[in-house]
């Protein structure tokens, strides 16, 4: 059996380990979460806010997330509905505000408890181009900054890796970076069974983790 982490647990322990996310805040009431972001410098106009709690897995079909919200009056009406929008099977929920994070380029990574192989973890392009290019690339935990530079060079679409639409390359040391932490979360935190950080948007050409989730074993 397996529990799945919130949004906002799933950020923190990633982050905790060096994986970029974009800058948030939570709240559980709609003055508390007004209070915190005003605390917190690095939570900037427009921002997002989500619904989030152990129990909300699907966010967007039941439209438990607010784009682009440009002042503090536009974030107090988003919190008002989605706090009004928990239903009693959610449990504990909070509303996540984060920065909104906009690039032309997505990637997908995550870690996976394989039954036959253990812990892997993956690299892929994310995005609209997804499913149709399957493009994903996987390594053996632990791994170490020799075999993430190798899972950059083996996807297939370098062409969205390099200078695109006025962008610049992606940061090769960054998501390198990324990349070892991740695995680094299934080293050192008990009981990981996946993660997936869906998607991590190519930010001046630096990988930011805009969505997170955990499942662990819940023993």
């Amino acid at each position: 059996m397996s529990i799945t982490l919130s949004e906002a647990e799933s950020r923190r322990v990633v982050a905790g380990h060096g994986v970029p996310v974009s800058p948030f805040v939570t709240g559980t009431t709609t003055d508390e979460v007004v209070a915190a972001l005003d605390a917190a410098p690095t939570v900037v106009y427009p921002v997002v806010a989500k619904l989030c709690g152990r129990a909300i897995a699907h966010k967007t079909e039941r439209g438990l997330v607010r784009l682009r919200l440009g002042d503090e009056a536009a974030l107090r009406h988003a919190c008002d509905e989605l706090l009004a929008a928990a239903k009693p099977d959610d449990g504990d929920v909070e509303v996540l505000v984060s920065t909104m994070v906009a690039g032309n380029r997505e990637l997908i990574a995550g870690l996976n408890d394989d039954p036959q192989f253990g812990l892997t973890v993956m690299l892929g392009v994310g995005g609209i181009l997804a499913e149709a290019i399957r493009d994903v690339v996987f390594r053996l935990v632990p791994i170490d900054e020799v075999d993430a530079g190798e899972m950059i060079d083996d996807l297939a679409t370098q062409r969205l890796l390099e200078e695109f639409r006025g962008e610049p390359a992606v940061d090769r040391r960054a998501l390198i970076d990324a990349l070892v932490g991740l695995a680094r979360v299934g080293e050192q935190e008990a009981g990981i069974r996946a993660i997936d950080l869906n998607p991590m948007i190519l930010v001046d050409g630096r990988p930011i983790a805009v969505d997170a989730l955990i499942e662990i074993d819940d023993r």
